[in-house]
C-alpha cells in the first residue's frame, strides 16, 4: 500500500518596496521549481499586510501561500536555499500538514465581506447565502477562577506524598 505524498504550505513574505518584477520572479521560481519537481495544488496571493512586528524596519509585506506535493526532498532543500538568499524575501516557512488538516482560508479582500456575520454592514440576505456564510463560534463562558487550597486547609487524602503535615 502506497502513502498519499505528504502536502507542504510555503508562506512567503515579500518586501512591498522591492521592484514588482523582482518580487514577481521570486514567486515564479518557487513556483517553477514546485512544479518542476512536484505539484503544485494552490497558490494564492493574500497582498499587503500589516506585520505582528517590524522585520528590517518594514511595518508591510507581500502574502504568498503555496501548497504542494513535494516529489523530492531535493526540492524542500532547494527551496530553502533560494529563499534564504533572496533579497526580496523577509520571512517564508515550509510546513508539511499533517493528514485531515482542513483547507487554508481564504484570505482575499473580497472574502473578508463573505466571512462576516449578518448584521454587520450587510443585509442578512446577502449574508446567509454562499458557504462561508456559517456562523462564528462565540467564546466560552470563561469559569470564575477557585482559590487554591492551601496545605493547611486541605485533608491529609489531598497532600501530596512527601509533603510534610
Amino acid at each position: 500500500m502506497t502513502l498519499p505524498p505528504s502536502t507542504y504550505d510555503l508562506v512567503m513574505l515579500l518586501d512591498p518596496q522591492a521592484d514588482d518584477a523582482t518580487r514577481a520572479k521570486v514567486v515564479a521560481d518557487a513556483r517553477g521549481a514546485i512544479e518542476e519537481q512536484g505539484e503544485l495544488l494552490r497558490h494564492d496571493e493574500w497582498g499587503d499586510r500589516a506585520l505582528s512586528y517590524p522585520i528590517d524596519r518594514k511595518a508591510t509585506a507581500e502574502y504568498h501561500l503555496l501548497q504542494f506535493h513535494a516529489g523530492t526532498p531535493e526540492l524542500l532543500n532547494g527551496l530553502d536555499r533560494t529563499l534564504r538568499i533572496a533579497d526580496e524575501v523577509l520571512r517564508f516557512r515550509i510546513i508539511k500538514l499533517a493528514p485531515g488538516v482542513p483547507d487554508a482560508p481564504d484570505m482575499t479582500p473580497g472574502a473578508a465581506a463573505a466571512r462576516r456575520p449578518a448584521g454587520e454592514g450587510e443585509p442578512a440576505a446577502e449574508a446567509a447565502s454562499g458557504p462561508a456564510a456559517q456562523p462564528e463560534p462565540q467564546p466560552a463562558a470563561q469559569a470564575e477562577p477557585q482559590p487554591a487550597v492551601e496545605p493547611a486547609d486541605a485533608p491529609e487524602s489531598e497532600l501530596a506524598v512527601g509533603e510534610p503535615s
